[in-house]
């Protein structure tokens, strides 16, 4: 039997973020191996029209959660939705939702953050930092608690080459900057952003090192773990493969190569593409859960969730894999075949890559226009091109993570806890975890229907040989004018020609005199 989904059984267990990406498959886990767990609170942002309740319904209805319907038919009953906003002070939780919170609370997953990597710094010190001190003073008010495991991420310390299981120290203290932002105007932050940010690429990364400076301050009388995935991508194995319910890392960059938005990526080749499953992450996180309460380490251990050291995959390699995947499934409605230009080009310059997604762009919406039609497709571009500018930072190096902690994690699981909370990257086949991963964006995604695949087959066939067409007539056209104004030009056309001529001539030659 599994020690980790015993541990569970008859536990309130509090998740932060659980309408999240991660949060939701940490549920699904929980219910799924721990039904006997006694009550699992979320915290939920009101949302205009709609009730609590209702969001909570709307989760379940999902695909993810089959299964749990399954072994946990009465699971609805045991999600307790807390009405909650992390913007505000004690999270705006009610007197009685907070006495039940404090009073009950076994376990604390802390999932809540802002993801975005253009998030102004108050923002991102709001819910990065100051959400996490709040929550952490409110689990020392928690009589019951057992551990508190803080979700932070692999970047966090992204300024380091090689990056320990350790919390390394900032420049400016957390609690310095959570009090500057409460008498500093918009203006003079957005000012000092770059400075206080430093060498890290944006607020993101910032505030997850000044949170785990946080926790390291303001925990040290609780069980603390802190889990540091890279970048989280769909599910592996568990409770089925591919699924994927958001645009964040590399989903939304499959849909736009899938759909001939994204024909050209500026990535250097044999740097590690460091995704990591969501399943592999929740695993992981939920085996830290156990031992932080049942060992109760002297120290807040940190575990590395990456795939980069164990089982590497470069982003050309991943880049092909998702070309093969193209091949098979299409997308249906693409605007072009992307293939061609997305593998060749990986290497291109910036401006190239700017003019080349925007000059198509602006001639459709130009057709759009003369035919009566809002034009779109030039806002869509400049938005992509502005996520790809985010992320090439991350697609163009390498960092080296140790995973110490989280291999003594998974010695000290059971034959059967190895197999159910399984994290061992080592076992996964990237081929097959990306040709999973695309038909996933497709399916869940997209909503497309998998019987549309030979149509969009044909769709894509017509388009290839209209782009090879045009690609062909482009450059006659091109070669004409350059032979009409270059005698250099006209040169090298009558040396090919003749040249052409000449092997023709021997080539019929040879022919004849073996007849």
């Amino acid at each position: 039997m599994s020690m980790i989904a015993a541990f569970y059984g008859g536990k309130s267990i509090l998740i932060t973020g659980a309408t999240g990406f991660l949060g939701k498959v940490l549920m699904e886990k929980l219910f799924r191996t721990s039904p006997t767990l006694k009550v699992i609170y979320i915290l939920v942002r009101p949302k205009a029209g709609q009730t609590l309740q209702q969001r909570v319904f709307q989760i379940l209805n999902s695909k993810l959660f089959e299964k749990v319907k399954e072994v946990c038919p009465n699971v609805h009953e045991k999600i307790r939705p807390i009405c909650a906003d992390l913007n505000q002070n004690d999270f705006g939780i009610s007197k009685e939702d907070m006495q039940e919170l404090l009073s009950c609370t076994n376990i604390i997953f802390h999932c809540a953050a802002t993801v975005r990597f253009d998030d102004p710094l108050r923002h991102a010190v709001q819910l990065n930092v100051t959400a996490t001190q709040q929550l952490l003073q409110m689990a020392s008010e928690m009589p019951r608690l057992e551990a508190f495991i803080h979700i932070s991420t692999a970047y966090s310390n992204c300024n380091l080459k090689h990056i320990d299981e350790v919390i390394y120290p900032c420049p400016v203290e957390p609690k310095k900057i959570i009090d500057s932002l409460e008498w500093l105007d918009d203006a003079i932050v957005d000012e000092i952003t770059p400075k206080l940010i430093g060498d890290r690429p944006n607020t993101y990364t910032y505030t997850k090192a000044l949170g785990e400076m946080v926790v390291h301050q303001e925990g040290r009388n609780l069980n603390i773990a802190i889990i540091r995935p890279s970048i989280v991508g769909a599910t592996w194995q568990e409770p089925f493969p591919g699924w994927v319910d958001n645009l964040n890392g590399p989903s939304g960059m499959i849909i736009a190569a899938g759909k001939g938005f994204l024909r050209s990526l500026r990535a250097t080749p044999m740097a590690v593409a460091d995704l990591i499953p969501v399943d592999t992450v929740v695993n992981l996180t939920l085996a830290a859960g156990w031992y932080t309460a049942v060992h109760r380490p002297k120290s807040t251990l940190i575990y590395h969730c990456t795939s980069g050291n164990l089982n590497p995959c470069n982003w050309l390699k991943m880049g092909l894999y998702v070309l093969a995947t193209f091949e098979k499934v299409p997308f249906e409605k693409a605007f072009r075949r992307p293939n061609a230009d997305f593998t060749t080009n990986i290497f291109s310059n910036q401006y190239w890559n700017a003019v080349s997604h925007l000059a198509p762009a602006i001639i459709y919406d130009f057709y759009l226009r003369l035919t009566g039609r809002k034009p779109r497709m030039t806002k869509l571009m400049n938005r992509l091109l502005r996520t790809i500018s985010m992320l090439e930072y991350f697609i163009n190096r390498s960092w080296e993570w140790s995973t110490v902690n989280t291999e003594m994690l998974m010695s000290e699981l059971s034959p059967e806890d190895q197999r159910v909370f399984n994290f061992d990257v080592r076992q996964l086949n990237w081929l097959e975890y990306i040709e999973n991963y695309v038909l996933g964006v497709k399916k869940y995604l997209l909503k497309e229907d998998m019987a549309g695949i030979p149509k969009a087959k044909q769709h894509l066939k017509r388009l290839r040989n209209i782009h090879y067409l045009f690609n062909t007539a482009l450059f006659l056209i091109i070669w004409r004018l350059l032979i009409a104004r270059s005698q250099m030009a006209r040169n090298i056309w009558l040396f090919i020609v003749s040249f052409c001529y000449k092997f023709l001539s021997y080539f019929r030659a040879s022919s004849t005199l073996k007849v």
